[in-house]
């Protein structure tokens, strides 16, 4: 096999690249110069040697613990679950939460063979039963998809029994759309989440 087959392959493993994506950018990598290619390759050995999942919650990071379970400014009463890590810089960038992260590592999914024995919950339950007090909330962001619905109720059933309020991402309208092309699922949520007007 070829070095840029082999550079192929490698790329169509990656989520989302597909043959014709995988050799564009084989071709695109090999049209660049070599010194590119180096910092690319010299940028995933330093992800591989020096990022991890961080022992508390999930989410890599290269220190011992991930900045976010490292600050004492953070509300330690509240921990939001997410599926993937990724979701958490996504949160983070909002500026609105404030407390304390968990990452799942993927969501429910028994026809991909993905049960609740791959996924972190016993280290959430562990968490929550070991710190006193704390938390006090656990609010569940997984997506609003059915594997993610089913990772949802599935994680509500063994929170309940601990004495922890448990909430759920609210689901609605995008802001700047219209509801003639928003789906009946979507308004419905949107109904059933409604609340007060503020004066």
């Amino acid at each position: 096999m070829s070095s840029i087959d082999s550079l192929v392959r490698e790329l169509r493993r990656l989520p989302g690249i597909g043959s014709k994506t995988a050799y564009r950018l084989a071709f695109h990598l090999v049209k660049g110069s070599a010194e590119d290619m180096k910092r690319l390759a010299a940028a995933l050995h330093g992800v591989a040697d020096r990022v991890h999942p961080c022992p508390v919650c999930g989410n890599y990071c290269e220190e011992r613990v991930c900045p976010v379970c490292a600050d004492p400014r953070r509300d330690r009463s509240v921990i939001c679950v997410v599926e993937e890590a990724y979701e958490v810089g996504a949160i983070e960038r909002t500026g609105r939460f404030k407390g304390l992260f968990h990452v799942l590592g993927g969501r429910l999914s028994p026809l991909d063979g993905v049960g609740p024995e791959a996924l972190a919950f016993d280290g959430l339950l562990s968490r929550i039963d070991g710190e006193a007090g704390e938390p006090s909330e656990v609010i569940l962001a997984t997506n609003a998809s059915v594997e993610g619905e089913a990772t949802a109720v599935y994680l509500e059933g063994l929170l309940r029994p601990l004495s922890v309020r448990v909430t759920r991402l609210a689901r609605g309208i995008p802001v700047g759309s219209d509801l003639e092309y928003v789906d009946g699922t979507t308004i419905a949520e949107a109904l059933a989440g409604r609340r007060e007007m503020s004066a």
